[in-house]
């Protein structure tokens, strides 16, 4: 027993170490000699007036980047309806920031650096009705108030033509912010808000100190183009065979919503879920701990193990919800918060997978002892599901652009579909016995029965092992973006109704058939036999009742 506390005490250490690092909706990524073509910086659902704030602080490159064929800078793509196909993650032979045109609406938003010229050039493709506030170079606003006036033609006297008082007064604005002091001071370049144009291209500000190179944007989302957004850095020249060149990056992102909500679009909903959910599992633990004091005498050890999953399960629901809540309003988790629903929820991850595996063996029920091989499962079990509880809590910590959060998901997910499978092996190896039982004995109705249940409970945990890890996730990945938030209730609720019925299959009652243990005759034989050779004279033996608990003593001899 003294490992899985020590695996215990590493995870909690560990959860405390990666939470100190952690900003959860406000992202700061920095990443040294890096070789990938493409980071993933983030995923987040806008609503109508949602912004996003990008701080690109440090870049630095290769001399030696041709950036007419192997360009580099960020794209801004809008997934599709089904959330996961974007524009940018279809074409995986030329690299996105090539492209010229686009085969679907759906807004794209490219920003090109150009180191030569201190530039960064910004294409949109697809319907646009996005905002972007951003420095305009000042030989860009210069050439356009020349030309046209913003967007009005000169007249046949080289005139500019009558424009609308609003646009004369954004001129005005922009011209002020063009003139040099008269001192000779250096010009300070303010911030444009423009809307942004499927035909028109802009150039940005690019800043640059002692090689290295930054600038900065803000995007806000239009009415028409509310959706999931997909931001990603691109060094292309990585993309193909050959050397990859390193480079350092350094941005800080960050997303919100109306109401200064830092949540993505699905996760606004989710601190009310998780509260109500948790109320729910606490009264359907009270109900069960209600059932067993009233069927007392015929409770066993593994139904109090149970009850303490089910009250986990809903204290790890609370803290989960309150985490949310601090994310929603401040825009990274409270620490204090964090750890304790990281507790609870690896505590939670414990006994679930426990609970099942001797619920199969029929510890406690039918036999009190385990084989070598169930203790076998339990061995692998218990480590693998600490290590997919410290695997969700580096998933969490991290930056999504980061290396090794793709890592750790992978692994994540391996680990658990391994915990899956190997919880089902002691179900089946009951079920292989009692096939066999049934046909030796005299008591096969009685084993039958006993067959049947488990049976029942072998399909309930394939149930629900395919809806929570398969039938969920594609559940999800059909739904609108604001929609996506069901996937997490309809977990909830499958969970639920596994435990529901898991406690009524195996309740504590007398006419339950799978606690109905009769004393076996060849028990009652071994006991005369053993009574017959005054090994054990003058030791009573205990008869147990249909109950399962009344006792009364008969002598031995």
């Amino acid at each position: 027993m003294a490992v899985p506390h020590i695996q215990l005490s590493f995870a909690v250490i560990l959860l405390l170490v990666l939470l100190s690092g952690c900003n959860a909706r406000k992202h700061k990524l920095s990443l040294k000699n890096e070789i990938r073509s493409a980071v993933d910086l983030n995923n987040f659902g806008f609503f109508a007036s949602g912004t996003l704030n990008v701080s690109l602080l440090s870049l630095w490159l290769s001399d030696s980047v041709d950036y007419s064929t192997s360009p580099v800078g960020f794209s801004l793509s809008r997934s599709r309806v089904n959330g996961v196909l974007s524009y940018t993650a279809e074409e995986t032979e030329e690299c996105p920031l090539k492209a010229t045109k686009t085969t679907n609406d759906e807004p794209l938003i490219l920003f090109l650096i150009d180191s030569k010229n201190l530039g960064v050039n910004v294409k949109a493709f697809g319907v646009q009705d996005n905002y972007l506030i951003a420095k305009l170079k000042p030989e860009e606003k210069k050439v356009r108030k020349r030309a046209d006036g913003d967007g009005k033609p000169d007249d046949a006297n080289g005139k500019p033509s009558n424009t609308d008082p609003k646009q004369g007064k954004e001129k005005q604005e922009t011209a002020a912010n063009e003139n040099p002091n008269p001192a000779g001071e250096a010009k300070k370049v303010s911030e444009t808000k423009f809307k942004l144009n499927s035909s028109d291209e802009r150039i940005l500000v690019l800043d640059e100190t002692n090689g290295s190179y930054s600038f900065s944007f803000s995007l806000e989302v239009g009415p028409k183009n509310q959706g999931l957004y997909n931001l990603k850095f691109h060094y292309c020249q990585n993309r193909g065979p050959g050397v990859k060149k390193p480079y350092n990056l350094t941005v800080d992102v960050v997303e919100k919503n109306p109401g200064g909500s830092y949540l993505s679009a699905a996760e606004i909903p989710l601190s009310r879920l998780y509260i109500c959910m948790a109320g729910v599992f606490f009264t359907a633990a009270m109900v069960w701990v209600y059932t067993l004091m009233k069927h007392r005498y015929s409770v066993f050890k593994i139904h109090w193990l149970m009850a303490a999953l089910a009250f986990t399960k809903s204290t790890s629901l609370v803290f989960h919800s309150i985490n949310y809540h601090f994310i929603n309003i401040e825009g990274h988790p409270s620490e204090g918060w964090a750890v304790m629903y990281y507790i609870t929820h690896l505590l939670k991850g414990a006994l679930l997978f426990i609970t099942l595996a001797l619920i199969g063996t029929g510890w406690a029920f039918v036999k009190y002892i385990l084989s070598d091989k169930e203790k076998k499962i339990f061995m692998i079990v218990i480590p693998l599901q600490v290590l997919a509880n410290v695997a969700y809590i580096i998933i969490e910590s991290t930056e999504e652009g980061s290396s090794e959060y793709y890592l750790w998901k992978e692994i994540l997910f391996l680990v658990d579909l391994i915990c899956c499978g190997a919880i089902l092996f002691p179900v089946v190896w009951s079920i292989r016995h009692l096939q066999e039982a049934s046909s030796t004995d005299g008591k096969a109705a009685m084993n039958l029965e006993k067959l049947k249940l488990f049976r029942h409970y072998y399909v309930m945990i394939v149930c629900y092992i395919y809806f929570t890890r398969i039938i969920a996730i594609l559940l999800k990945i059909t739904m609108p973006f604001q929609w996506q938030w069901c996937y997490e209730f309809l977990v909830e609720v499958s969970t639920l109704i596994f435990f529901v019925l898991t406690g009524y299959k195996f309740r504590p009652a007398s006419n339950n058939p799978y606690l109905q243990l009769p004393l076996d005759e060849e028990d009652v034989e071994m006991d005369e036999v053993v009574t017959e050779s005054g090994a054990l004279e003058g030791i009573s033996k205990v008869k147990k009742t249909s109950n399962g608990r009344e006792c009364q003593k008969e002598p031995a001899l």
